[in-house]
Protein backbone atom coordinates (compact mmCIF):
# COMPACT_ATOMS: atom_id res chain seq x y z
CA UNK A 1 0.00 0.00 0.00
CA UNK A 2 1.45 3.59 -0.91
CA UNK A 3 1.35 6.61 0.94
CA UNK A 4 -2.30 8.73 0.71
CA UNK A 5 -2.82 11.56 -1.77
CA UNK A 6 -3.21 14.76 0.13
CA UNK A 7 -7.11 14.55 -1.56
CA UNK A 8 -7.56 11.87 0.85
CA UNK A 9 -7.48 13.73 4.03
CA UNK A 10 -8.46 17.05 5.51
CA UNK A 11 -5.64 19.86 6.02
CA UNK A 12 -5.53 19.40 9.48
CA UNK A 13 -3.93 15.64 8.94
CA UNK A 14 -0.67 16.86 6.82
CA UNK A 15 1.61 17.00 9.68
CA UNK A 16 0.69 13.92 11.09
CA UNK A 17 1.13 11.70 7.39
CA UNK A 18 4.34 14.07 6.82
CA UNK A 19 5.82 12.50 10.03
CA UNK A 20 5.46 9.29 8.40
CA UNK A 21 8.10 8.70 4.93
CA UNK A 22 7.45 4.71 4.99
CA UNK A 23 5.43 3.42 2.11
CA UNK A 24 4.40 0.34 3.59
CA UNK A 25 2.32 1.28 6.55
CA UNK A 26 1.58 -2.17 8.81
CA UNK A 27 5.30 -3.09 9.54
CA UNK A 28 5.34 1.38 10.76
CA UNK A 29 2.23 0.65 12.96
CA UNK A 30 3.78 -2.81 14.47
CA UNK A 31 7.31 -0.84 15.06
CA UNK A 32 6.07 1.44 17.46
CA UNK A 33 4.53 -0.48 20.08
CA UNK A 34 8.18 -1.52 20.93
CA UNK A 35 9.22 2.32 20.22
CA UNK A 36 6.91 3.27 22.71
CA UNK A 37 7.29 0.17 25.20
CA UNK A 38 11.02 1.48 24.89
CA UNK A 39 10.26 5.32 25.70
CA UNK A 40 7.67 4.55 28.53
CA UNK A 41 9.64 1.65 30.14
CA UNK A 42 12.05 5.03 31.09
CA UNK A 43 9.04 6.07 33.45
CA UNK A 44 9.32 5.16 37.12
CA UNK A 45 6.00 5.02 38.53
CA UNK A 46 6.66 8.17 40.34
CA UNK A 47 6.65 10.15 37.67
CA UNK A 48 3.98 8.31 35.59
CA UNK A 49 1.76 12.06 36.43
CA UNK A 50 3.96 14.33 35.87
CA UNK A 51 3.14 17.18 33.56
CA UNK A 52 5.99 19.20 32.47
CA UNK A 53 3.84 22.76 32.57
CA UNK A 54 -0.11 23.66 33.74
CA UNK A 55 -2.61 22.45 31.93
CA UNK A 56 -0.22 19.79 29.96
CA UNK A 57 -1.34 16.02 30.27
CA UNK A 58 0.73 13.82 33.01
CA UNK A 59 2.45 11.03 30.91
CA UNK A 60 -0.25 8.60 31.80
CA UNK A 61 -2.98 10.50 30.38
CA UNK A 62 -0.90 10.96 27.00
CA UNK A 63 -0.64 6.68 26.91
CA UNK A 64 -4.63 7.31 27.33
CA UNK A 65 -4.64 10.05 25.16
CA UNK A 66 -2.99 7.55 22.29
CA UNK A 67 -5.42 5.04 23.43
CA UNK A 68 -8.63 7.29 22.70
CA UNK A 69 -6.95 8.02 19.42
CA UNK A 70 -5.84 4.61 18.38
CA UNK A 71 -9.75 3.73 19.02
CA UNK A 72 -11.20 6.50 17.39
CA UNK A 73 -8.93 6.58 14.15
CA UNK A 74 -9.33 2.69 14.10
CA UNK A 75 -13.16 2.80 14.26
CA UNK A 76 -13.24 5.04 11.18
CA UNK A 77 -10.89 2.91 9.30
CA UNK A 78 -12.99 0.06 10.06
CA UNK A 79 -16.56 1.72 9.53
CA UNK A 80 -15.32 3.30 6.04
CA UNK A 81 -13.57 0.08 4.88
CA UNK A 82 -16.82 -1.58 5.23
CA UNK A 83 -18.49 1.16 3.49
CA UNK A 84 -20.06 3.39 5.51
CA UNK A 85 -21.48 6.36 4.36
CA UNK A 86 -22.65 8.81 6.82
CA UNK A 87 -20.62 11.28 8.64
CA UNK A 88 -18.60 9.84 11.66
CA UNK A 89 -18.21 12.08 14.56
CA UNK A 90 -15.06 13.98 15.80
CA UNK A 91 -13.82 13.97 18.85
CA UNK A 92 -12.26 16.68 21.30
CA UNK A 93 -9.24 15.18 22.79
CA UNK A 94 -9.33 17.75 25.38
CA UNK A 95 -13.35 17.22 26.63
CA UNK A 96 -12.27 13.37 26.25
CA UNK A 97 -9.52 13.70 28.99
CA UNK A 98 -12.28 15.76 31.39
CA UNK A 99 -14.05 12.53 32.31
CA UNK A 100 -11.01 9.61 31.36
CA UNK A 101 -9.61 7.65 34.58
CA UNK A 102 -5.94 7.73 32.86
CA UNK A 103 -4.53 9.20 36.12
CA UNK A 104 -5.60 6.53 38.13
CA UNK A 105 -4.57 3.43 35.67
CA UNK A 106 -0.99 2.20 36.20
CA UNK A 107 1.69 3.07 33.02
CA UNK A 108 2.14 -0.73 32.47
CA UNK A 109 -1.84 -1.27 32.61
CA UNK A 110 -2.34 1.49 30.06
CA UNK A 111 0.26 0.40 27.64
CA UNK A 112 -0.63 -2.95 27.65
CA UNK A 113 -4.46 -1.43 26.78
CA UNK A 114 -2.42 0.22 23.78
CA UNK A 115 -0.87 -2.24 22.84
CA UNK A 116 -3.90 -4.39 22.51
CA UNK A 117 -6.10 -1.55 20.30
CA UNK A 118 -3.65 -1.24 17.94
CA UNK A 119 -2.81 -4.79 17.48
CA UNK A 120 -6.56 -5.32 17.01
CA UNK A 121 -6.42 -2.36 14.48
CA UNK A 122 -3.39 -3.65 12.42
CA UNK A 123 -5.21 -7.11 12.14
CA UNK A 124 -8.66 -5.27 10.49
CA UNK A 125 -5.97 -3.63 8.34
CA UNK A 126 -4.41 -6.44 7.17
CA UNK A 127 -7.19 -8.38 5.76
CA UNK A 128 -8.54 -5.34 3.73
CA UNK A 129 -8.50 -5.56 0.13
CA UNK A 130 -6.78 -2.83 -2.08
CA UNK A 131 -10.36 -1.49 -2.73
CA UNK A 132 -11.49 -0.93 1.13
CA UNK A 133 -7.67 0.42 1.82
CA UNK A 134 -8.91 3.56 -1.44
CA UNK A 135 -11.94 3.92 0.00
CA UNK A 136 -12.64 7.24 0.99
CA UNK A 137 -15.69 7.60 3.81
CA UNK A 138 -16.54 11.31 6.11
CA UNK A 139 -15.38 11.97 9.22
CA UNK A 140 -16.04 14.58 11.15
CA UNK A 141 -17.28 16.36 8.15
CA UNK A 142 -14.17 15.94 6.01
CA UNK A 143 -13.35 13.28 3.31
CA UNK A 144 -10.87 10.55 4.00
CA UNK A 145 -9.44 7.35 2.98
CA UNK A 146 -9.20 4.46 4.98
CA UNK A 147 -5.26 4.18 3.75
CA UNK A 148 -4.85 7.67 4.68
CA UNK A 149 -6.28 6.73 8.29
CA UNK A 150 -3.49 4.59 8.52
CA UNK A 151 -1.33 6.49 7.96
CA UNK A 152 -2.65 9.25 10.62
CA UNK A 153 -2.63 6.69 13.37
CA UNK A 154 1.28 5.98 12.89
CA UNK A 155 1.99 9.61 12.65
CA UNK A 156 -0.07 10.76 15.31
CA UNK A 157 1.69 8.32 17.68
CA UNK A 158 5.04 9.74 15.89
CA UNK A 159 4.37 13.02 16.72
CA UNK A 160 3.56 12.13 20.56
CA UNK A 161 6.50 10.20 20.91
CA UNK A 162 8.44 13.68 19.75
CA UNK A 163 6.69 15.16 22.62
CA UNK A 164 7.47 12.15 25.38
CA UNK A 165 11.35 13.12 24.01
CA UNK A 166 10.99 16.76 24.04
CA UNK A 167 8.93 18.17 27.04
CA UNK A 168 9.03 14.90 29.09
CA UNK A 169 12.93 14.51 28.83
CA UNK A 170 12.24 10.88 27.79
CA UNK A 171 15.30 9.39 24.83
Amino acid sequence: MTRPLEAEYAPSYRGYVAHVGEEDILPVLRSQLDHLDGLFGQVTPERETYAYAEGKWTIRELAGHLIDGERVFGYRAFCIARGETRNLPGFDQNEYMLSAPYNQIDLEDLLSELRLVRLANIAMLRNLDEQAWLRMGTANDAQISVRALAFIMAGHVRHHMGVLRERYGLS
